[in-house]
């Protein structure tokens, strides 16, 4: 098929390509519901040595940096208790982690979770890690520029390959919240 974004080798449904999906995100697919049917969402192939945003789209395309997003795990501590999110913004934007996402979590401090409990807890790989199949319970924060694109690059669980998503449907996730300004 010819994906709506970018130019890729292999591009297919998602609910075909379950077996280079992490778990997870497997699972997610496979279990979609939502305004957006699970078979607008894409699985492209992308070569692991270029997933980082950067070289990326120096390698599959320029125009590709503004369809892309990335999704970060964060972490909120209030009175000793911890509370992991992700957060979705545009690749060309940086997560306002001390400003919205505190805000948002009720914390009293938030950074960056480690690479160690990132993996852990969503089982995906770093630099690979999406919205789509995180642990029941979790805030998605999803910048409203990301949800606003008719079509976003995001990760597949995975560093081989990658997801492209309708905007739209990110702020249908479980637990997503759509936020002004998440992206700065």
């Amino acid at each position: 098929m010819r994906p709506p974004i970018g130019h890729f080798d292999l591009a297919i449904p998602a609910p075909d390509a379950l077996d280079e999906l992490t778990r997870p995100v497997a699972d997610a697919v496979r279990h979609w519901s939502g305004s957006v049917p699970a078979d607008q969402i894409v699985y492209v192939d992308t070569d692991p040595q270029w997933a980082d945003t950067t070289v990326f789209v120096e390698h599959y395309g320029q125009e590709l940096l503004e369809q892309s997003a990335n999704c970060v795990v964060v972490a909120g501590k209030r009175g000793g208790e911890t509370k992991l999110a992700a957060c979705l913004v545009l690749s060309t934007t940086r997560v306002d982690v001390n400003g919205v996402v505190r805000r948002q979590l009720g914390a009293r401090k938030a950074s960056f979770a480690s690479m160690d409990t990132a993996t852990g807890e969503t089982g995906m790989e770093y630099g690979g890690i999406t919205p789509i199949g995180l642990p029941d319970g979790w805030p998605v924060l999803v910048d409203s520029a990301v949800a606003d694109l008719p079509y976003v690059l995001v990760g597949s669980g995975r560093r081989r390959g990658k997801l492209l998503v309708p905007g739209k449907a990110f702020a249908e996730l479980p637990g997503a919240v759509v936020l002004e300004g998440l992206g700065v």
